[in-house]
């Protein structure tokens, strides 16, 4: 006989309203989660669903929305993230969030090791982190500082800390924002292994991909509102794009003629980094040109070295080698030598190293770009309003105005602000480090557009991307990196995902081969 009875709703909500100085985030969201299944949360930055988790994690307190959450069928309020998580609500954010000057065993039990004095075995802790990481598939060193951790390590640190509370629910926000293809791998093993173990999950992407992959339902929001609900057997990246943004895109990645032949705008020769673990990965030798409206890639796992390259042109880290503009040398030894050379850096992480928080939308905008907009070392505020509005409007940029709180942006609008910033220099050189990241299929097709309009008006680029295809689908040309050494180069036409990643493992084999040879020779010497 067959059972037709519903699934067991985990968590719900009903009805959930919420609205921000008189604009609603949410319009009545109604959500079951099923015991037992990984759900995705989907929608373009702005749909509502950055709201709906603070609500769900206990941020947004009770009696700042209207609606409900139910934990089996049983109506909870929430005042705080520590009710969230007393009744079973994990919560794995974004952006990195650990305690750097403290081990890799105390982060994860942070908040657990006792209060009142009490002393906490240090070995009986990474006893209990080495048998979590067992059970997830992690060779991190319990005993290990988090400030030596790359951020991808730290990362996995944050999601064990979550699963040492053993959550009914799980959330994970962008999971995979910060990890390589491998990473990747080991972490939907570790959800798959908790979905049999019967542990619910809600997990909050961009990357369609992985909800194809790895999602049992998706709900999407598109303003404030639940658009779809859809099925593993409805699962279909058409679309959830159609869901999320009420149209269809007709080409992932606009069409982009590559120049014809021109001198190099810019020109690295031999560029080598020192590298220090867990600040910066060294690079060695490093040789490549880039003309005027070409989009050149940087192709490669994380931590190959790719971000040191464009630190390194853009003066904020130490190199050797020379670096040529229209064909002559300059010396960058710092970010403003660069910018008096007319190069300019999207940095990877918006939050900790591009916005400044404390600054209206305005002044993120016009920082460092200040001189034009001056007069007698007097800045005009009408010179800057004026800049700041058309650069808003060039970029789309959705804001109540230019005093709006940069921290009520969406995560699309937050890049796009520092798009603004980088762009009002008017860059002969771009430098994108991960202009996608974080952001909706919308939004992304925007910066596609974007990039392939400054290459049309004679930019010369720099792409760096996790997401291969991406890269790939980007750029006229690609540079494959692994190591820090540039193990493959090709064009559009001959490029894919198969053959950077046989590049990559094919560098890396030689590498430890050397490694071997090297510790043979030298065995054989001391003998």
């Amino acid at each position: 006989m067959t059972d037709t009875r519903a699934p067991q709703s985990v968590i719900e909500c009903r009805g959930i309203v919420k609205s921000f100085s008189g604009v609603q985030a949410l319009r009545g969201v109604d959500i079951a989660v099923h015991a037992g299944e990984i759900h995705a949360l989907l929608g373009q930055n702005g749909a509502g669903k950055s709201t709906l988790v603070k609500i769900l994690n206990g941020v947004h307190a009770d009696g700042s929305y209207s609606g409900e959450i139910l934990i089996d069928g049983k109506p909870v309020r929430f005042g705080s993230t520590s009710d969230a998580r007393g009744h079973g609500v994990g919560y794995v954010p974004q952006e990195i969030e650990v305690l750097e000057n403290l081990t890799v065993a105390e982060n994860v039990f942070a908040g657990q090791t006792g209060l009142g004095g009490l002393l906490v075995s240090q070995r009986a802790l990474q006893a209990r982190t080495r048998a979590l990481f067992r059970d997830l598939g992690l060779t991190i060193d319990p005993g290990a500082l988090v400030a030596s951790l790359t951020s991808a390590q730290r990362h996995l640190v944050m999601i064990a800390r979550a699963l040492s509370f053993s959550p009914r629910v799980l959330m994970l926000d962008e999971p995979t924002a910060s990890l390589s293809g491998a990473e990747v791998d080991s972490l939907f093993a570790v959800l798959r292994r908790l979905r049999e173990q019967g542990r619910t999950m809600i997990f909050i992407t961009h990357r369609l991909p992985e909800v194809l992959a790895l999602c049992d339902r998706a709900t999407v929001l598109r303003d404030g509102r639940v658009a779809a609900e859809i099925g593993r057997e409805d699962f279909d990246a058409d679309r959830f794009i159609f869901a999320m943004s009420g149209q269809r895109l007709q080409r992932l990645y606009p069409h982009h003629d590559a120049p014809a032949d021109a001198p190099p705008l810019l020109s690295v020769s031999n560029l080598s980094v020192q590298g220090r673990f867990g600040v910066n990965r060294g690079v060695t030798g490093v040789s490549f040109d880039v003309k005027p409206g070409e989009i050149l890639g940087l192709a490669g796992l994380l931590g190959s070295g790719r971000t040191e390259i464009l630190h390194a042109i853009y003066g904020r880290i130490p190199y050797s080698g020379e670096i040529r503009l229209g064909g002559q040398p300059v010396a960058i030894r710092k970010a403003s030598d660069a910018l008096r050379a007319g190069i300019a850096l999207l940095t990877e992480d918006r939050k900790h190293d591009g916005l400044l928080f404390n600054l209206p939308v305005g002044a993120n905008i016009t920082i460092g770009n200040l001189g034009p907009l001056s007069a007698n070392g007097i800045v005009r505020g009408d010179k800057e309003k004026s800049a700041v509005l058309a650069a808003m409007r060039a970029l789309n940029v959705k804001a109540r105005s230019p005093q709006a709180s940069v921290a009520h942006l969406s995560g699309g609008n937050q890049q796009k602000l520092l798009f603004a910033r980088v762009l009002m220099s008017a860059p002969r050189v771009l430098l994108l480090d991960e202009p996608t990241k974080g952001v909706d299929a919308g939004t992304r097709h925007e910066i596609y557009r974007l990039i392939v309009d400054l290459a049309n008006q004679g930019v010369a680029l720099i792409v760096v991307a996790s997401e291969l295809e991406e890269v790939i689908g980007l750029a006229d040309r690609c540079l494959v990196v692994a190591d820090g050494r540039v193990v493959d180069a090709f064009s559009r036409e001959a490029g894919s995902e198969d053959r950077v990643l046989r590049a990559v493992a094919a560098a890396q084999a030689a590498a430890s081969a050397a490694t071997a040879g090297v510790a043979a020779r030298t065995g054989n010497s001391k003998a």
